[in-house]
């Protein structure tokens, strides 16, 4: 089967920089549902469009191709009073944004009564180079498709 509008899609990735350093790597197959439902970037979606099961393919994505430019908005100092014992680090908080959408920030330095928060995406202004297998392509069901994502092992569980 082909991929198409309306597909369950199952690839592999590796994510690097544009220099080669491997960043992140599937361990599990990821799906997702094709045809222009956000699941996946667009660029990679438009590589993948006709394609069958064993194709690979790398693309070189610039920032706003893949996570985004970096917005110094999303970088907040807040009073470390506000925050739960033991707040580390690397640690992660989920907040609700102006917009009113969970919005996840990554506690990036605590110096004294101070915490640094960032809500940038960790790959956000980072050009990066995309390589996928897809290993396999299936109709998507009826209520996947009303749903706009893949249900089941490696997608969306309700």
């Amino acid at each position: 089967m082909k991929i198409e509008k309306n597909t369950a899609v199952t690839l592999l990735y590796k994510v690097a920089d544009t220099a080669g350093k491997l960043l992140e790597q599937s361990t599990e197959p990821m799906v997702y549902l094709h045809g222009g439902y956000d699941n996946t970037f667009p660029k990679v979606e438009a590589a993948l469009e006709g394609q069958v099961p064993g194709f690979q393919v790398t693309l070189d994505l610039a920032p706003q191709d893949a996570f985004g430019l970096r917005n110094e908005s999303l970088v907040q100092t807040i009073p470390k009073t506000q925050f739960p014992a033991g707040v580390k680090v690397g640690g992660q908080l989920q907040s609700q944004g102006a917009d009113g959408h969970a919005q996840l920030f990554t506690v990036m330095k605590i110096k004294g009564d101070k915490v640094l928060l960032d809500g940038n995406h960790p790959l956000a202004g980072k050009a990066l180079r995309f390589s996928v297998t897809v290993t396999d392509v299936r109709a998507a069901s009826e209520e996947e498709v009303a749903h706009r994502h893949v249900h089941g092992a490696h997608g969306h569980h309700h």
